[in-house]
């Protein structure tokens, strides 16, 4: 997984609430477990007048003019505004996949799916939780300001905007668990932090040979 570090860029407002995981990315695309390769088919169903199916070439497939991220304005979009309980619906990991292969990092919400919120942190993009009141006013900003740009600082826990909110506020503070953010800012999925300690883990595995050596010759036969 790639370090997470500070970017600007375009936000892009999806005003939908409770958007499932299926919406994210249809079940027909659940096959392949690459992790990569799924930004084309990302919110498919909306994106495309046609029925998606997997190995298409998206690029001769009819858009749907009438969706967000098919608008001129919002091309290259970074950060995803959403509204209440993103991420809802099945659990399957492919909806972040989908996500970071279109490019979005970090998404901002007033509430998402438990299991989505997690998987998000474990690939790389970073789920931000703020009030309604506030997402509003974003939402407000990102559509009457062609081009409003997000800067996005973790370290700090910071947002930045290129236009004011209806409130007059440039900056916004947010919050986010500090493991959570360790890993993100260090490129650490999972599997990474385990490796941190892997001295630690040969050390074990090490004792517990001299301790029980017969279990370790019944895994050798």
């Amino acid at each position: 997984m790639e370090a997470f570090k500070e970017f600007c860029a375009k936000a892009a407002p999806l005003d939908r609430a409770n958007v499932d995981t299926d919406a994210i990315i249809p079940k027909q695309f659940l096959k392949s477990i690459r992790r990569s390769g799924f930004g084309p088919y990302l919110f498919d169903e909306w994106r495309y007048l046609d029925q998606g199916e997997p190995e298409m070439d998206c690029s001769q497939r009819p858009l749907n003019s009438d969706f967000v991220l098919n608008q001129d304005r919002y091309q290259n979009a970074q950060v995803l505004l959403a509204r209440q309980n993103f991420g809802c619906g099945s659990s399957r990991e492919h909806a972040p996949w989908a996500l970071a292969d279109y490019g979005f990092k970090t998404i901002i919400a007033p509430s998402y799916a438990d299991i989505f919120f997690n998987n998000c942190f474990k690939n790389g993009i970073l789920p931000i939780v703020l009030d309604e009141e506030t997402v509003d006013q974003l939402f407000k900003a990102c559509v009457e300001n062609t081009g409003f740009e997000v800067t996005v600082l973790l370290s700090e826990q910071q947002l930045k905007f290129s236009h004011p909110l209806a409130n007059g506020q440039t900056t916004l503070a947010f919050d986010v668990e500090p493991g959570r953010k360790h890993c993100l800012l260090e490129g650490l999925d999972d599997i990474g932090l385990t490796l941190q300690q892997a001295d630690k883990i040969k050390q074990f595995e090490a004792k517990h040979r001299e301790q029980a050596p017969w279990v370790f010759a019944t895994i050798a036969k």
